[in-house]
């Protein structure tokens, strides 16, 4: 059991709107099982969809990814912290951007397995803005690079080339970037 629990929620969902639903299976490699549970403690994640006023999207890169492999920036909520502390936490620790929440875009809940073997992740979308002109990796042993993208890179060239790879966990993201931008699209009162 996760400590972002539904009594966390309530009051994320009360501020920032319901999110999209969505719910995604998929078999992952010993690699991605290391990864997913390194910190066992940890069954979740807040991903942030980081706008600047000219509508550039915040995109990060880790080390151990290809060089041509980005994703949106996010991490997790500490046990006792609060959700929207942890996300703005999570926002300045990966690009150095100081960010508001604004809506509560995605609540996807994922079933990753592998050799007979289950891990129910949970991912939170949430839309933020920034008035912050520049992005930057933030501890290097963590973030390779970040920069500006933009959301039409991020649903083309990029969405393409996380799915080139062939891994579970990219085909996972690109269902979240695909779901988030999906309620950008069809939701009222995008900043």
């Amino acid at each position: 059991m996760t400590h972002v629990d539904k009594a966390v929620l309530a009051p994320v969902r009360a501020r920032f709107g319901t999110p999209t639903e969505l719910s995604w299976e998929g078999a992952i490699s010993d690699i991605e099982w290391a990864v997913a549970t390194h910190n066992p403690a940890r069954t979740h994640d807040v991903t942030l969809f980081i706008l600047d006023p000219q509508r550039r999207l915040a995109l990060i890169r880790k080390p151990q990814f290809e060089p041509d492999v980005w994703r949106t920036p996010g991490g997790g909520i500490h046990p006792g912290e609060d959700f929207v502390a942890g996300a703005v936490r999570e926002a300045l620790e990966e690009t150095g951007l100081h960010v508001e929440l604004r809506r509560y875009l995605v609540d996807a809940h994922a079933l990753f397995t592998n050799s007979g073997r289950e891990l129910h992740w949970r991912t939170h979308v949430v839309l933020a803005d920034t008035a912050d002109e520049n992005v930057v990796a933030g501890d290097p042993g963590e973030i390779a690079e970040a920069r500006w993208g933009t959301l039409p890179e991020l649903a083309g060239p990029l969405r393409e080339r996380l799915l080139a790879t062939g891994r579970a966990f990219w085909r996972y993201r690109v269902a979240l970037h695909d779901a988030a931008l999906q309620a950008l699209c069809t939701r009222t009162a995008v900043p």
